[in-house]
């Protein structure tokens, strides 16, 4: 969390300037008369310490880092999406490449992956099985098999986790 002016508390602070200048140990007050008087902020950038360093920022600087802050938690908060990559069972060597790339990409996101082949008949299901086991094997690096083949109907499907 970002705390910025009057809520930080402590009575002294270990102050960085504008430029990134260093300004050693001040008191609480004159860092944050300091801060009116330029027209900036003071944030702390970490209560771990003491005296909790903090440093002088624009105000428009300050907002960015805070809604930054916020936007990276709340994506931490979200559970990771499943993926869904559809494939041909008689699928062309090119094409194979540029799925398996998009399957790595997601993966290395920390995206799980469910690959799909559509069976268009029962003669469809053996090289279907076979194109995602390549598949796994080549996405090893990058990812776990999370279910088994499974072929179903009129499809065959694998999940794979990322690894990590």
């Amino acid at each position: 969390m970002l705390i910025m002016n009057e809520q930080i508390k402590a009575s002294e602070v270990l102050l960085t300037g504008i430029n990134g200048e260093d300004l050693g140990v001040v008191s609480r007050e004159e860092a944050l008369r300091m801060a009116k008087e330029y027209g900036v902020s003071l944030v702390c950038t970490s209560l771990m310490s003491s005296p909790p360093p903090c440093k002088l920022v624009g105000r428009s600087d300050a907002k960015r880092e805070l809604s930054q802050q916020k936007r990276g938690e709340r994506l931490q908060d979200q559970p990771a999406k499943e993926k869904e990559l559809r494939l041909s069972a008689n699928i062309e060597e090119h094409d194979y490449d540029t799925k398996r790339r998009q399957a790595e990409k997601l993966l290395a996101a920390g995206n799980p992956v469910l690959l799909v082949v559509r069976l268009k008949g029962k003669q469809e299901q053996v090289p279907a099985k076979e194109l995602l086991e390549r598949l796994a094997i080549d996405l090893k690096p990058v990812g776990t098999k999370a279910t088994g083949i499974q072929v179903s109907g009129k499809q065959a499907t694998v999940r794979i986790n990322p690894v990590g």
